[in-house]
């Protein structure tokens, strides 16, 4: 019996994805919409396949994909997001998952890579290099960004968005204070003073 869990906070996606899934013989399909409930649904299930966003509420989904590997049931792990794939596939790949893919992709896509993950093998599509000159000053900001650990770029990305501490915290699981170290430290790290600069930082970079 092929099981399942499909983990993002947007239903329509979820029953896009529980759709293909079932015309892929999957007999039990479970959905989550959040980090923390897919890491737990995971204990329970012991899905064979679960296909899961990056940016997610209370548990993001990089987090997610460790503690989940950390269970050691085999579950085989196929990142699904909108996210930018030269920032996040190589992160998504040493956290442990087997696949990326991209929101805009197919469903015959979709339906590809999940094949791809059961027969065993991983599914990490080429990166192309843009032909576009970049700034040295971009250069310096993505090697910053490169450098970042995976909480500090979920951080970085939801202070881009223009969301709170609180609000920041609350979703991650963090104190207040914790949020606000993080902060600070990234307006070191990029050499900015205030969120909006931030803030443009993250758009000139495809982080939002």
């Amino acid at each position: 019996m092929r099981k399942a869990l499909v983990v993002d906070d947007h239903p329509i996606v979820r029953a896009t994805v529980k759709m293909v899934l079932q015309y892929e013989h999957f007999d039990v399909i479970v959905e989550a919409a959040d980090g923390a409930d897919a890491v737990q649904q995971a204990r329970q299930l012991q899905p064979d396949l679960v296909v899961l966003d990056i940016s997610m509420p209370k548990l993001d989904g990089l987090e997610a994909i460790r503690r989940i590997v950390d269970l050691n049931i085999g579950t085989r792990i196929l990142v699904l997001t909108s996210l930018e794939p030269a920032l996040y596939l190589k992160r998504c790949m040493v956290a442990g998952a087997a696949g990326f893919l991209s929101k805009v992709d197919d469903l015959d896509d979709l339906q590809r890579a999940v094949n791809v993950l059961m027969s065993g093998y991983t599914h990490f599509p080429n990166l192309t290099i843009g032909s576009v000159r970049r700034s040295d000053n971009e250069i310096d900001e993505a090697r910053v960004i490169d450098s970042l650990s995976d909480r500090e770029l979920v951080i970085f990305k939801h202070l881009a968005q223009g969301r709170s501490n609180k609000e920041i915290g609350d979703s991650m699981l963090l104190s207040n204070k914790t949020i606000s170290t993080y902060k600070t430290r990234l307006l070191e790290r990029f050499e900015v003073t205030s969120v909006v600069s931030l803030a443009e930082v993250a758009k000139r970079n495809s982080i939002v």
